[in-house]
């Protein structure tokens, strides 16, 4: 047999605890003669040093983990051996070159075994990680030597044995090539077997910081045990970070005309003025819904309504008319000619276009008469349309992905492909979990065989299972419960989650509304709510988003419902922006400065730039949340922000805030100076500090740790 079959003890074994205590029948015989014993099924053969549970570990490693280059993130495990020798641990990161990198792992519990190292990469693919497990020689030796020489206890059989284990340490070096730390270990070996030389000293220069730092660099390692490789797809840094700015493009540049009786949409053309405006306050994706032709079937007036008059220009989300499907441009907003110059004014101001991917059409679309196998025939022979009881989506056909996936899936990647060609790095995904998951997995993967920069957000309000399924099989980025997320207890739990190990695949993404979602918190809560989430959306992870007006704090909601009065899904609308520039006749009712504080406070501030680094602190009242973020970057600079949020946008609190030091790289007794970013202002803090924070001052402290 070879060492790679599975054996199973012969059927006339008697495996009984009785029988086992004193049997040595021929399977006990054949396990102690074979060369190399391994594990009878369903067991995987363990290996000679336990590499367990490492993290992060993705489905097992049926999906990789996600990161950014740059960007450092926890590999942990549980690693330990037989007896009392030393164990020692390393990550080895495979580059998309096949290329080995390694970084030694620091032992974090010793009684738990537990292992973990900071990893980054340095540039985009498909990488592998895993972590190996070893004897440590040197360790071993190390620590017995120490106890022995220092008592005079086999002084010179421990010096010998340091210097045969140095040597091997020198004869095998894993990285085969003359380096300047060999001569350390020489010089060594040599004043171990010295016996002119004091052995207290001997052994202090084979166990100097010059020796360990060699070994640390170049271990001498032993019975090298590797986990299987795990898959870790590196992206882009906009997978990761970025400022999202949602519009409408028929609403900017619209008005009405009361000449005539209407109103005018606007344009391409028109939408493309408001981009200074957007890229000003420090925006990276201007995110566009729908800009198809639009049915006229079952057309939704406004808010929502059945009675749609000939002027009302219905839901963008009702896709598809005479005029062409989800591949072409609705008239009233122009020509691909007019779309590129869209995109192409956008990349001057440094903006990125996102395209709002709604894979539903209107009665009208041109796939219905073509392909009507593509939808669900009811019993009656009518096409069933939308429905989320009670809702009624009337004027929107689902695709059925099951009477023809191929042609469906055919027909929707050569839509994707249409906009990637016109320079739409990023989709917006509606409503992906309503579509079979298997399906986002291949459109992912396929589109990123020739456009592996092109980026997908998962707009799924839906059960956790198919968010974070939909993020494990591609989706770059998600959308989150943050909106109905208030308390601070809420808070604190969500944080915990999207930031932990949830963070290894799912890139939460924080919008504090959105033209479908106004919550009551937002509705009542006046500016000081209007501030305040879009604080800690900006600043608590690294992707965050505002729908267009938000600026304006449109805060009145339809009766009966979490969204807007005269939704813009439904109707045009003119923000007559210019009223509250300076000068206007509504200067200072606009949050536009507020947006542009908090997105140059991400640009200059790299510790917000990414997820996983979160901690969260204490605070004496339960509607004051405190956390920070902490980056050391490759320079060894520090770069450290603290944020404490009063959660009441009623009252002005006043409370202690109790700060975990060892979180901020301090010690329990430091201080230092916290500045203010928000009022300038700057005090000296410690482990704990008073606030005041509400409707009479500003809501949120935002605060650069200066050491």
């Amino acid at each position: 047999m070879t060492p790679d079959d599975h054996r199973t003890p012969p059927a006339t074994t008697d495996l009984s605890p009785d029988a086992a205590a004193t049997s040595t029948g021929d399977y006990a015989d054949h396990v102690a003669t074979s060369a190399t014993p391994v594990s009878a099924p369903p067991q995987i053969p363990l290996g000679r040093i336990p590499v367990l549970d490492v993290k992060p570990s993705v489905d097992g490693g049926a999906r990789p983990a996600k990161a950014v280059p740059g960007e450092e993130f926890l590999v942990s495990a549980t690693v330990f051996r037989e007896g009392h020798d030393a164990v020692n641990a390393t990550v080895v990161l495979t580059d998309p070159a096949g290329d080995e990198h390694h970084v030694p792992m620091h032992l974090d519990n010793a009684g738990l075994s537990a292992w973990s190292a900071m990893v980054s990469t340095d540039r985009q693919g498909l990488w592998h990680y895993r972590v190996e497990g070893w004897s440590d020689p040197y360790g071993t030796w190390e620590h017995d030597a120490t106890i022995k020489v220092e008592a005079g206890i086999d002084v010179e059989l421990m010096l010998e044995e340091g210097a045969r284990v140095l040597e091997h340490a020198l004869d095998a070096d894993e990285h085969d090539r003359p380096h300047d730390g060999e001569q350390v270990l020489i010089d060594a070996i040599r004043t171990l077997r010295d016996t002119s030389v004091d052995p207290l000293t001997r052994l202090r220069t084979a166990t100097s910081g010059a020796v360990q730092d060699e070994l640390r660099a170049r271990p001498h390692r032993d019975l090298v045990t590797p986990s299987p490789d795990l898959p870790l797809i590196v992206e882009r840094g906009r997978a990761l970070y970025g400022a999202w700015y949602e519009i409408f493009p028929r609403s900017e540049g619209a008005w009405y005309d009361e000449s005539i009786g209407r109103w005018r949409s606007g344009t391409l053309r028109t939408a493309a003025e408001r981009l200074p405006a957007i890229a000003g306050m420090g925006f990276d994706v201007v995110y566009l819904t729908p800009i198809h032709p639009i049915g006229t079937t079952a057309r939704k007036g406004p808010n929502n309504t059945l009675n749609a008059g000939p002027e009302d220009p219905g839901s963008p989300y009702a896709i598809g008319s005479p005029d062409g499907g989800h591949d072409a441009i609705h008239p009233d907003l122009g020509t691909f000619e007019d779309f590129d110059a869209f995109v192409a004014r956008a990349g001057e101001l440094g903006l990125e276009v996102a395209m709002d991917l709604a894979l539903q059409c209107s009665p009208d679309h041109p796939w219905v008469s073509e392909h009507p196998e593509w939808f669900t025939t009811r019993a009656d022979g009518t096409i069933a349309y939308a429905e989320n009881p009670p809702k009624k989506y009337q004027d929107i056909y689902p695709l059925n992905f099951d009477n023809d996936p191929a042609g469906i899936y055919a027909a929707v990647r050569a839509v994707v492909q249409t906009w990637i060609d016109h320079g739409v790095t990023i989709f917006r995904v509606d409503n992906p979990h309503t579509k079979p998951v298997e399906f986002w997995q291949w459109l992912i993967q396929d589109v990123a065989v020739d456009h592996p920069d092109v980026i997908w957000l998962s707009e799924a309000f839906t059960k956790p299972a198919m968010m974070h399924t939909l993020a494990k099989i591609g989706f770059q980025q998600s959308y989150t419960y943050y909106a109905w997320r208030n308390e601070r207890w809420e808070l604190e739990e969500y944080l915990a989650e999207v930031c932990g190990e949830a963070g290894a695949y799912m890139r939460p993404s924080f919008w504090p509304t959105t033209h479908d979602i106004l919550t009551p918190y937002m509705q009542l809560g006046g500016e000081a709510a209007w501030k305040l989430r879009a604080a800690i959306a900006a600043t608590s992870v690294p992707t965050y988003g505002i729908y267009a007006g938000y600026e304006l704090m449109e805060s009145v909601a339809r009766p009966g419902a979490q969204e807007q009065i005269d939704n813009e899904k439904y109707q045009y609308k003119d923000r007559r922006w210019w009223n509250y520039e300076p000068g206007g006749i509504d200067e200072g009712r606009s949050l536009a400065g507020w947006l542009t504080m908090l997105n140059r406070i991400r640009r200059e501030h790299p510790a917000l730039h990414v997820l996983r680094n979160l901690a969260l602190h204490s605070a004496d009242d339960e509607n004051v949340l405190v956390y920070s973020k902490r980056r050391v970057l490759p320079d060894g600079t520090d770069d450290t922000i603290v944020v404490a949020v009063n959660l009441d946008p009623h009252a002005t609190r006043e409370t202690t805030i109790r700060l975990d030091m060892g979180a901020l790289g301090m010690l329990g007794h430091d201080t230092f100076a916290a500045h203010d970013l928000v009022t300038g202002q700057t005090w000296e803090w410690g482990r704990a500090n008073y606030v005041r924070l509400g409707r009479d001052t500003e809501p949120v402290h935002i605060v650069h740790v200066r050491r």
